[in-house]
């Protein structure tokens, strides 16, 4: 079974064909990162009509890269929610006139169910059960995965993600878009121990996350220090201390709640997904302290995407709907889109049909 993913949920437009046999045969991306800098964050609009400009061309070079034709195509998967609801369309448009000329299944796919499969576009695929760490610019969940589709919800952000907490700390250390990455970059020359933030709900039994009082503290911390270090011509070592301060904090925050929800399940095996799974840091972090521990006498493995497959793309769609529609999932013809919705109302494979 072939399948063409289309990723069209933000700033990105993801094209990928998925063979169900031979794995992944090729994919492309275009970023908007460009296009957003000039206004600090997404613009609704332009993105949608970003996305309608370059979806047939990027489809059309994926073919001829990859040796394909329309007409080898078994179904096509596209993004349905959540994300912005103009973006969602255009590829949800895409999809089902391509589906519908070509007579072949058209199926939406959950945005972070995408992510939470994307490791196992690799060779060395995580086998469930596992616990998923979904770490993103609008999510921080701790999921249990017992197959694809059977879920089950260990925690959630109560407030900010720890994405939009590293977004919106880079902004007020007057970082460009989009600013996670450029916070983590800023803070290589940084002194971690410089401010003590809090690790957020860590002193209390559970699992949810809470990262708004964390920016708060950042923010706070900038503040009081920065007209000190401002006369002192020492901003800059302020802007990186206050980046590796903060970056440390939400790392380890992270990797608490994930080390607790392996010994909750009793489970050894970690998988981290989503745009912050990318963070260098974040990785080493998690090899040194989790990797380094063992549970129900087995030692803790940890799986990652590739790092072309942390952020939005087409081949974790392309991956999504090919496993759901091999399980026998199908969906009417009429196109909708859901920005908002929740991983958890997500139903198992083949429980759907037109």
């Amino acid at each position: 079974m072939q399948i063409l993913g289309i990723e069209s949920s933000c700033d990105e437009t993801g094209i990928a064909l998925y063979d169900t046999r031979k794995g992944l045969l090729g994919h492309v991306l275009h970023s908007q990162i460009d296009l957003h800098a000039a206004y600090g964050g997404v613009v609704p609009e332009l993105a949608s009509r970003d996305h309608i400009r370059r979806l047939c061309p990027l489809i059309n070079d994926l073919l001829k890269k990859s040796g394909c034709s329309l007409t080898s195509l078994d179904g096509v998967a596209f993004t349905t929610g959540p994300g912005l609801a103009g973006a969602l369309l255009t590829g949800a448009m895409a999809a089902r006139s391509l589906a519908w000329a070509l007579d072949i299944p058209a199926l939406g796919v959950h945005h972070m169910e995408g992510h939470l499969l994307s490791p196992m576009l690799d060779a060395d695929a995580p086998e469930p059960p596992f616990v998923c760490l979904l770490v993103s610019g609008g999510h921080s969940q701790l999921v249990r995965v017992d197959a694809v589709g059977k879920y089950s919800f260990l925690g959630d952000t109560l407030d900010d993600a720890a994405g939009e907490a590293f977004d919106k700390t880079a902004k007020m250390l007057g970082l460009p878009y989009p600013g996670g990455p450029h916070l983590a970059k800023l803070a290589e020359s940084g002194n971690p121990e410089s401010f003590a933030f809090p690790r957020p709900m860590t002193d209390r039994a559970g699992l949810d996350f809470s990262f708004s009082g964390l920016k708060t503290a950042a923010i706070t911390a900038y503040r009081k220090a920065g007209e000190g270090f401002a006369l002192a011509g020492q901003e800059q070592q302020l802007h990186a201390d206050i980046a590796a301060s903060f970056q440390a904090a939400i790392v380890e925050t992270l990797q608490i709640k994930c080390l607790r929800a392996l010994q909750q399940e009793n489970l050894s095996r970690l998988v981290v997904c989503g745009g912050v799974s990318a963070n260098r840091h974040l990785r080493e972090c998690f090899s040194a302290n989790i990797g380094s521990q063992s549970i129900a006498g087995e030692a803790v493995s940890i799986s990652y995407p590739s790092l072309e497959f942390c952020t939005d793309n087409g081949a974790m769609i392309a991956l999504a709907g090919a496993l759901r529609l091999q399980a026998g999932e199908s969906a009417a013809l009429d196109v909708s889109v859901r920005s908002r919705w929740p991983l958890s109302e997500l139903a198992e494979p083949g429980q759907i049909k037109a």
